[in-house]
Formats: C-alpha cells, structure tokens, sequence
C-alpha cells in the first residue's frame, strides 16, 4: 500500500474523534451514529466517531440520550484523539473539517491584510 504525501493530496472533509468504549463513551456514540453521515468504527477499547464537515455534540441531546447531565467536562473524560478544529461551547462541542468553517468562533481572520 502506497501512501500519497504532498500537495496534490485531496482535502478530505473529515473530522473525527476516538471515545472510549464505556457505557457513556458507547452511547454518545450511537447518538452520532445515527446522524447522516456519520460512522463508527469500534474497537475493544475505543469507538472512532468519523463525519464529513462538522460534527456537532449538543449536550442537551446528549443529556436526554443518557438521562443524566452531559457537558463539556463529560466530553473531555471520554475523549482522546481527534481531528478537525475542535471548538468548546457552553452547550456543545463542535469539529470542524475545515479551519476557515471554525473561523467565527475561532478569532480567525478570512481577510487577507492589506
């Protein structure tokens, strides 16, 4: 298997995160799952959460699934790698593919400066 590195390399839309396969980690992934275009992928100690564009984790749904308070810290204990621009709300936890699609809540300038 080849892998291709370098500037004719496709932008994926992609982003993702690895949870832990507990009982939270494992069904804040079955409410993703369900979510177009999203998949999973497990394994015995973790589930990949995988989606194009953005994946958007509202704690308020979050919470309703579990029957039990979910916020950012819950977010934060049953997380490890992820990819994408990562953006920490009061009410959710969002990846972003693209950093330019991040950038109001990011403080990113799409101006160049002149």
């Amino acid at each position: 298997m080849s892998m291709q590195f370098g500037s004719d390399v496709e932008f994926s839309n992609m982003c993702g995160v690895t949870l832990m396969n507990t009982p939270i980690g494992r069904a804040v992934a079955e409410v993703m799952g369900e979510k177009d275009g999203v998949e999973l992928t497990e394994y015995p100690s973790m589930i990949r959460v995988d989606g194009p564009t953005l994946l958007e984790f509202d704690y308020d749904e979050l919470t309703d699934a579990l029957g039990t308070d979910f916020d950012g810290s819950t977010f934060e204990e049953i997380s490890s790698t992820h990819y994408g621009r990562m953006v920490h709300l009061d009410d959710k936890t969002m990846l972003f593919a693209s950093p330019e699609d991040a950038a109001e809540y990011i403080g990113f300038d799409l101006n160049v400066a002149t």
